[in-house]
């Protein structure tokens, strides 16, 4: 089935569509379920399935409750889809394209989800390519289980206004950033040096003002100078997202720092978030 045009040179309906994930962590099983609810057959495949763990048993669980197929690899998954959503840990974002590459027919969509820098991207878009596929950079623009499948989303590259009215009618809130692949991942990296270095800061220092008695102190100066942020609530929040997710952030974070060590700069901030992002995923594991 061609995303274009059914055998009637009409746009398939939701319920002739499939969708391959590449990737069926928080982020692929949001989206799996947000596109069960339309109607939409979707198959996955996760780096996790291959071999027994509780995320493992968590994975199938949630398949079946909601109706996803296993498949027991990227390539797999991507042979019978009309669009292939890779939504993977940033350092395998490579991998998964070539992967995807490997089964997809030509001129299936590839919507890249992942975090990670420009140069990664237009390596992973260059694998889909010559293979015929038509890949799409995608950039996550915040956190996405507040959002779900509504998320706001960059995309990117010559296929990214191809692919627009596709993904509206599946129910995601994207936007076309630029034709020329890397700008929009640019966009999100650099944004996160802001918002990933925000969360280790405000982790970093109430960390230290619980030790030393000052955490009440701390917050109410930070509501003098910021009255905006509901400091407490916010801080709730970053302490609970690196807790959850503090390995997978720190690999992003690695990416941004390739981002800003390509634009000439030594990154500094970037660096000392990873570092605080992965000893926060230390003590979580522990």
């Amino acid at each position: 089935m061609s995303t274009a045009a059914n055998d009637q040179g009409q746009p398939p309906s939701l319920d002739e569509l499939r969708v391959g994930l590449v990737g069926y962590g928080e982020v692929g099983r949001i989206l799996a379920e947000d596109l069960r609810a339309v109607g939409v057959a979707v198959n996955a495949y996760d780096l996790k399935l291959e071999s027994p763990s509780a995320d493992a048993d968590t994975m199938r669980e949630h398949a079946v409750e909601f109706g996803v197929g296993l498949s027991p690899s990227a390539t797999m998954v991507a042979t019978p889809a009309d669009l292939i959503v890779s939504a993977v840990t940033a350092s395998q974002t490579l991998d998964a394209a070539r992967a995807a590459a490997a089964g997809l027919r030509p001129g299936t969509f590839v919507l890249d989800f992942n975090s990670a820098s420009p140069k990664a991207k237009r390596e992973a878009a260059e694998a889909v390519q010559a293979a015929g596929g038509r890949y799409v950079e995608g950039a996550v623009m915040t956190s996405v289980p507040p959002y779900r499948i509504k998320v706001p989303l960059l995309l990117g590259g010559p296929h990214a206004d191809a692919i627009s009215p596709l993904l509206a009618r599946l129910g995601f809130a994207a936007s076309v950033g630029s034709a020329e692949l890397g700008i929009v991942s640019a966009t999100k990296m650099c944004r996160s040096v802001m918002i990933k270095g925000l969360e280790a800061m405000v982790i970093e220092s109430l960390t230290a003002a619980r030790h030393y008695g000052v955490e009440d102190a701390v917050l109410a100066s930070l509501k003098e100078t910021f009255p905006g942020i509901e400091w407490e609530k916010q801080a709730a929040y970053f302490f609970q997202r690196v807790i959850q997710h503090g390995r997978r952030r720190s690999e992003e974070v690695r990416e941004v720092a390739e981002t800003v060590r390509d634009a000439g700069l030594t990154p500094w901030s970037a660096e000392g978030t990873a570092e605080r992002q992965a000893w926060m995923a230390d003590l979580a594991e522990d």
